[in-house]
């Protein structure tokens, strides 16, 4: 009422989980990527993609005129991604290093390095925290690198493969980890509670029981020491008994105390279960299935090697796609394009045993389109005399050919 005004309320928006905690705030889901991606659970997923990623080959292709393909082994990039990445790092250890920071960060740096000819001659990974992404007015990008001497230097988009995770924005890529955060945060937080427990030699709390009252400080007076304090005989009893090392200790309660445990404890409260819970939902952020990433509690032969199928279909090709696309428009000038791909080759995860791959070679030999040397090629063995040489059967023939005999017999009647 007038005179007085009302005063407005001003409030303040702020995303530090840190200040809110102070504040009084409840837990809200959050995860450090160092700690989470350190999870038992998420380090297997991201060793299982990097690792079986890293070690397929990964070569540059030309078309050739017959509408085929074959490895361009006289480019110089060819080199890089089968061989040797950087002169300190070798194509397996760049290619594990960039599938990880993307995994783990949402984006993979690497500075590229060039002939006179514009032909790419090395791939030097970036650490991904020490590169920043700056889009400028005419849609392009450039990187600002913090090198490790401290200073700063800038690269233009031509100068970087960049590989993202899922973008929002269209210049850099979300972490996995952050993306999903209230797992992983849930998942640690039980890490801890574990590791609280283990502690104490997963023994569960109990009760000093008294049968008479004990003497507590008044308010704002100094606790006074002596044996009918209860703080300080709580201090001396979690001196003395509580901890991994002092389980065993002999302990003496004397003045008609007693110590009483409670019921509760982690199979009770199915803390078991709910841990069991979050590591399969990290295998979901991933897109592992559980046996890959070492949960084999409903494992069994036949569901594993359905599962390692799994894995390539759902989870290494839509990956190898993502990492294809990248190199090719970083790697490759569009005229260049027009001759070479890069691309994957993930047959080697998909094969069956060897009765399996012998029953599919014998498929293809006698339907006519493959060859000895083809075959043999396959199972890493070198050519042999008359090993070109395509079959078919007789008892089959193209339908113009066979109008061709008709007209023949025909013509002759």
């Amino acid at each position: 009422m007038w005179p007085f005004r009302k005063k407005v309320e001003e409030r303040i928006a702020s995303s530090d989980p840190f200040l809110g905690e102070f504040l009084g705030a409840r837990w809200q889901a959050r995860a450090d990527i160092e700690k989470a991606s350190g999870h038992s659970v998420a380090a297997s997923c991201i060793a299982a993609i990097t690792g079986n990623l890293s070690a397929v080959p990964l070569k540059l292709y030309k078309h050739t005129d017959d509408g085929g393909r074959e490895p361009a082994t006289d480019h110089p990039l060819y080199e890089v991604l089968q061989t040797q990445a950087s002169p300190t790092l070798t194509a397996f250890e760049a290619r594990e290093w960039l599938v990880a920071n993307v995994l783990m960060y949402g984006n993979g740096y690497a500075r590229i390095e060039r002939n006179g000819r514009a032909q790419v001659t090395g791939l030097q990974p970036l650490v991904a925290g020490s590169v920043t992404v700056e889009c400028l007015p005419n849609g392009r990008l450039r990187y600002k690198h913090a090198r490790k001497d401290g200073g700063t230097e800038v690269l233009l988009q031509e100068e970087v493969l960049h590989l993202r995770y899922r973008t929002s924005d269209g210049v850099c890529g979300m972490s996995p980890i952050q993306i999903a955060a209230a797992t992983f945060g849930l998942a640690l937080s039980q890490q801890d509670t574990a590791g609280a427990a283990a502690e104490n030699s997963f023994r569960p709390a109990g009760a000093l029981v008294f049968p008479e009252k004990l003497a507590l400080p008044a308010k704002g007076a100094t606790p006074a020491k002596g044996a009918g304090n209860a703080e300080d005989i709580v201090a001396k009893f979690k001196e003395k008994f509580v901890g991994a090392l002092k389980a065993n200790e002999v302990m003496v309660l004397d003045g008609g105390a007693k110590f009483e445990t409670f019921s509760f404890n982690s199979k009770d409260s199915e803390f078991l279960e709910s841990r069991k819970l979050s590591n399969m939902d990290i295998c979901r952020v991933f897109g592992v299935p559980p046996s890959v990433a070492g949960i084999t509690d409903n494992s069994t032969y036949s569901n594993s090697g359905e599962e390692s199928r799994a894995l390539v279909t759902r989870c290494l090709a839509p990956m190898a796609k993502r990492i294809e696309q990248a190199m090719n428009v970083a790697l490759l000038t569009p005229e260049s394009r027009k001759s070479f791909f890069i691309e994957h080759d993930l047959n080697a995860l998909t094969r069956g045993d060897l009765a399996q791959r012998y029953a599919a070679y014998a498929i293809g030999r006698n339907n006519g389109w493959l060859n000895v040397d083809e075959i043999r090629k396959m199972e890493n063995m070198s050519k042999v005399p008359g090993g070109d040489t395509f079959v078919v059967p007789l008892n089959v023939t193209s339908l113009a050919a066979a109008n061709d005999n008709k007209n023949k017999i025909d013509g002759a009647a």
